[in-house]
This record gives structure tokens, sequence and C-alpha cells, in this order.
């Protein structure tokens, strides 16, 4: 059975604040060390239910949160199968009656027949997902061709870890980036979370939101199903993982935080999806000379920490 609040720890902490004129300021600098053209500015949020975005709400404002749920020492160096949740307990453990969550994180195996990626998408309400437009990027397990596909309404669960951002749903200010023709090392989401850190290195903060990768391509990986062998460093994940590469437009759901708040928190996690039936984990874009991003994104105000590990990943994952 799949784990239930009842059973779960849950740990909150608040975020820091910040003026948003200096995280848009911070935001632009950053960006513009790693892309030929860069615009952030303060926008009322577009109503994102509508392509390329596709979210199950209209917005992403209303109580702003981050969810970190389980995490990698639940992946390695062996998978606990045992760590599987209910996210219809989402609103119990946020206490908001209603919003959308979307984000990243591994999916319900147990449905799935195989390991795989989650691109989580739905509207919940009071104990009960309302709607669900999550997919899932697996391999399929005798061709090891990528397949994508959502998920069916009443398939609620999620295996060993899950980052996301949480929200009322409703229309709102948020943070509109655009970005084109990358010139520098960083992938999108890494550049706007090493400027807010080196602007801010003070303070605890946290973004979450939905961005699009409008032109070119990108690396993503897909989980294979789980590993018999132990994966005990970063060369042993690259070797297991399956790497592909997606053409555009990618929409991709996103959270990152400028640090772990000494809460074992994930630094950043996006997956995305298509309607042309690619999708997976986010790396980087592979055509920096034509790619093209727009995203909208809010500062979160809480980070909920649910079902912290006991024990830590000792490398780095980026699963």
């Amino acid at each position: 059975m799949p784990i239930t609040t009842n059973n779960l720890k849950v740990e909150t902490k608040d975020f820091d604040k910040a003026q948003i004129d200096e995280v848009i300021n911070a935001l632009h600098a950053g960006l513009s060390d790693n892309f030929e053209t860069v615009s952030v500015s303060h926008v009322n949020c577009p109503d994102l239910t509508q392509e390329p975005f596709s979210l199950a709400k209209e917005g992403i404002c209303g109580r702003p949160c981050l969810v970190d749920i389980g995490g990698v020492p639940n992946l390695v160096p062996l998978v606990k199968r045992d760590v599987y949740y209910d996210l219809s307990h989402l609103s119990n453990w946020l206490d908001m009656k209603e919003g959308l969550a979307i984000g990243a994180g591994a999916g319900p195996w147990k449905y799935v027949g195989v390991n795989s990626e989650l691109i989580a998408n739905f509207a919940f309400g009071s104990g009960t997902i309302e709607k669900s437009m999550s997919y899932i990027a697996k391999l399929d397990p005798e061709t090891e061709k990528p397949i994508v596909e959502t998920l069916p309404p009443g398939e609620n669960n999620c295996a060993v870890l899950l980052n996301l951002l949480c929200s009322e749903g409703k229309p709102g200010k948020v943070i509109k980036v655009e970005c084109k023709n990358r010139k520098g090392g960083l992938n999108f989401v890494s550049c706007m979370r090493n400027a807010m850190w080196k602007r801010f290195p003070c303070k605890f903060l946290g973004l979450g939101g939905v961005f699009v990768i409008k032109k070119g391509k990108a690396k993503l990986h897909i989980m294979p199903d789980f590993s018999e062998k132990p994966l005990n460093s970063d060369e042993e994940v690259a070797s297991w993982l399956k790497f592909v590469e997606a053409s555009s437009p990618l929409t991709c759901l996103s959270v990152f935080v400028t640090s772990d708040a000494e809460m074992d928190l994930r630094v950043e996690h996006t997956h995305c999806f298509s309607k042309h039936g690619e999708g997976g984990h986010y790396h980087y874009d592979t055509t920096p000379e034509e790619v093209v991003y727009e995203g909208y994104f809010v500062m979160a105000e809480t980070v909920y920490r649910v079902n912290r590990p006991s024990d830590e990943a000792h490398f780095y994952c980026a699963f």
C-alpha cells in the first residue's frame, strides 16, 4: 500500500523574502552572462491551461510553496520499493483546500510496470486529485525505445522522490523570463539558480514555474527500470541512465532553491513533456545558437519537506 499521510514526517521552513525588482535584476544579470538576448519582467500570469503550457489550472499564484518528497537515497544504491506515495494526501500535508501541483519525480512503477520519470501536473482538492494532466516517460523494456504517455484519472501515486511547485492555481503577478541563443555553459535553470545565489548569498530562496523550449533541441534522460546492481557513483548512474535528444516545443516544469537549508533539499529539478511524444528529465539545450526559452515563475513562500530519508546520498545524482 502507498505510504499515507498518517506516518509521514512533514517539516516546514519559510523562505526569506526579497524585493521583486532585485530578483528581476539578479535574474537578468545572471542570464545575460549565459544568453545573447534576455528579458525579465513582472507581468500578469497568462492562462497557463492554454498550449503550449497545458497546465491543470490557469495560474501558479496563491500561497506558492515548494514540496520536496522523499529523495535520492530512496533510489540509490538500490531502490526502496516500499517508498510509494499517495498524492491525494497533498492537500493535508500543505493544509491547502485546493490547488495546482507541477513538478518532477519518479513515476508510479506499480501502475507503469517499470521505473519511469513523472512529469506531475494536476489539480488537487481536499483529499483528492481533481484533474490529472500528468505524464510519465519510460523505456520500453524490450526495445528501450522512449515512450511518453499520460497517466489515467485515478492514478495518484509516485515513487521514491518528487519535487513540486504547489499553489492555489490562481492568476496573479509572475516573473516572465525570455532568453535566446545560449553563449555560456550553464543550462537555463542552473543559470537562474546561480544568479539568485550570487545576488542573495545569505538568503534562502526558492522559485518554481513552467517554461517552454520554443526552438532548438535538448538533452534529456529517462530512467531505465530499477537497477539490480548497486549505483555507488555519478559514473555508475550516468552509465545506467538512458540519454536522448528531444525536439522543441518542450514544456518544462521546474523548481529550484538557493541552498538545501540543511534539510537535504533537491536544489533543482526539471522534467518536460511534449505533444509530439518526447519528454523526460531536462539537462540542457543542445542547439545553443538557436534555442529560445519562455518561462513564468513565482517566488515560493514556504518549503514542505515530506518524508526526508534518514540516510543521505553521498554523491550527486541528477535523476
